[in-house]
């Protein structure tokens, strides 16, 4: 008798539910801890960018324009640490790599867009976070950020 090729190879390995869920949930702690790790930086290059101490500006001054500003710069600093897991592929190893590099270059990528189109649209963000009351040129700075954010996310991807 003949063996055919469907006898001849072994069947697929399988893989537990409990296997599934521990792996996954490993991979969305180390993901989790990188991304905090990540957000943490862009928080200090972001404050490197801006005058003064965007904690103390925030926390002790209360600044509505500084909060604004440092809001919106995390919040697209986040976006570009989610595209860069989304587009990690699914390898745990290769995809913590590729989110950090990522992340890196998307957060000096954001802030130096950041610090271009301040300057070119000619608003001080030094005058602007001393400014008790929020100002509409803190918006306008805030929506830019993030979405300089949201091209550099989507460019990731």
């Amino acid at each position: 008798m003949k063996a055919t090729a469907l006898t001849m190879n072994p069947a697929p390995p399988t893989t537990s539910f409990a296997e599934v869920l521990g792996h996954g949930s490993l991979a969305i702690l180390a993901y989790a801890i990188l991304g905090v790790l990540l957000l943490i930086a862009g928080f200090y290059v972001i404050d490197l960018a801006t005058p003064g101490r965007l904690s103390k500006v925030i926390r002790t001054e209360r600044n509505p324009n500084a909060t604004l500003l440092a809001s919106s710069s995390l919040a697209a600093v986040g976006l570009i640490v989610a595209a860069s897991i989304w587009s990690s592929g699914g390898v745990l190893r290769e995809g913590l790599l590729a989110t950090l590099v990522f992340g890196l270059v998307g957060i000096v990528a954001q802030t130096l867009g950041m610090v271009v189109f301040d300057r070119v649209a000619g608003i001080s963000v030094r005058e602007l976070v001393q400014e008790p009351t929020l100002q509409p040129a803190a918006l306008l700075l805030a929506v830019t950020h993030f979405v300089i954010g949201l091209v550099t996310a989507v460019a990731v991807i």
